[in-house]
């Protein structure tokens, strides 16, 4: 039975476990200098650690999906877990690029497993059809709150131990959130008759020839890209290209007095609005257009991120640029997610969800990537930001041919 409550223990516990995967993994970007520096390698060193870690998310989160649906949701969390605890413990001990990519792999199939292929699954079956929008906005808004925290709380403890240190904590904190589990129960999934004789083979066949499902497929591949290229190296991006922060002014007065400091606040700006974004688009998404809406945020990014690097990059402008991107940043999640039940049902929506999300990491994947080899040939992050703004329009432009209706089931062979 799904509950005509909208916070339910399911969803407050779901929110509390994305809210921890996320804000670990969204520190990331901060250790970027002090690592490569300790070690002196080329930025693109670790930035292949972190695009291996987004790959290996998108690649675990079928999995993931798939396995939370055959042996059960609380069982695909702890496997997730133990392997986010795993990666970090080995991250702490790496002392060549070899070991941190390697170790990186094991992170991104634990945040597959904490993350939102298994939890916005588990939540949209416990929620009821008229709270199901908003409930899958404000579990992806919890991982908006764990960006606001992720990055300023590493900065803070990177500030007094070593970042092998911050890794080891991180990794207790991970295995911590297991204490949870007893309290996300996993309802019984309200589908039809017809979605209970379908099976997985059928529907991913079904989704396999439905151009639809192409189009949403490769839609995702730029909000990858764009999100984790940010993630990754818009701290770098900041410290070193950001103009000075003037004395006596708000920022100096906040104690923010560096643009490495104000790089960790940009992420935390970037989580921070995304709340009311994501929640914002969690409401449209129950009475627009979710293809519609879509498209008209990949036109606000293609806007913001172009205009952010056509002028000066002021602490201002990377504030503003920041508040923008962020009301924007996870805001396709619900949508995406929320569009996928819509047109192909609940019952596998965490393995179909999956698949899509592997497009979504494989543009994460190329744009964290691509972001330090082009920083090490070309001493700054210019190409790869405009490359970005390409595919933020393409995206803008593949969703609006998509049918938003129920497809027809497969009949049998």
């Amino acid at each position: 039975m799904t509950s005509q409550r909208l916070f339910t223990p399911v969803l407050i516990t779901g929110c509390a476990i994305i809210l921890i995967s996320f804000a670990v993994r969204a520190s990331f970007g901060v250790f970027q200098i002090p690592i490569a520096e300790e070690f002196g390698w080329a930025r693109a060193e670790f930035s292949m650690a972190i695009a291996l870690q987004n790959l290996f998310w998108g690649i675990g989160q079928p999995l993931f999906g798939a396995m939370a649906e055959k042996i059960g949701d609380r069982k695909a969390v702890i496997l997730g877990a133990i392997a986010y605890s795993a990666g970090l413990l080995l991250s702490s001990q790496a002392v060549t690029p070899g070991a941190m990519q390697w170790s990186e792999v094991l992170v991104g199939f634990g945040i597959a497993g904490t993350g939102f292929g298994v939890i916005l699954a588990v939540v949209g079956r416990a929620s009821s059809e008229e709270n199901r929008s908003m409930s899958l906005a404000i579990t992806t808004a919890a991982g908006s709150a764990g960006q606001v925290l992720g990055a300023p709380v590493a900065e803070y403890l990177l500030g007094m131990f070593p970042w092998q240190t911050v890794f080891i904590v991180f990794a207790a904190v991970v295995i911590a959130m297991l204490l949870l589990l007893p309290f996300m129960r996993a309802p019984t999934p309200p589908a039809s008759r017809a979605e209970l004789e379908e099976s997985l083979g059928a529907i991913l066949l079904r989704a396999g020839r439905d151009p639809s499902f192409a189009l949403i497929f490769l839609g995702f591949f730029s909000c990858g890209y764009q999100l984790a290229f940010i993630t990754a190296h818009f701290p770098a991006f900041v410290t070193e290209m950001c103009g000075p922060i003037a004395p006596g002014g708000i920022l100096h007065g906040l104690g923010i007095t560096t643009t490495s400091a104000l790089g960790a606040l940009s992420i935390a700006v970037i989580g921070l609005c995304n709340i009311v974004g994501t929640l914002t688009a969690g409401w449209a998404g129950k009475r627009f257009s979710k293809k519609y809406l879509l498209s008209g945020i990949y036109v606000a990014r293609t806007l913001a991120a172009a205009l952010f690097i056509l002028l000066p990059i002021t602490p201002t402008s990377v504030l503003v640029f920041s508040a923008a991107m962020g009301s924007l940043w996870l805001a396709t999640v619900p949508l995406t997610s929320g569009l996928i039940a819509h047109i192909y049902g609940l019952r596998y929506m965490g393995t179909l969800y999956g698949i899509v999300f592997l497009s979504h990491q494989l543009g994460g994947f190329l744009g964290v990537w691509l972001g330090g080899r082009m920083y090490d040939l070309n001493g700054d992050y210019t190409l790869v930001w405009w490359i970005g703004v390409g595919v933020g329009a393409l995206s803008a432009v593949v969703h609006l041919p998509i049918r938003e209706v129920r497809g027809p089931k497969l009949a049998p062979a």
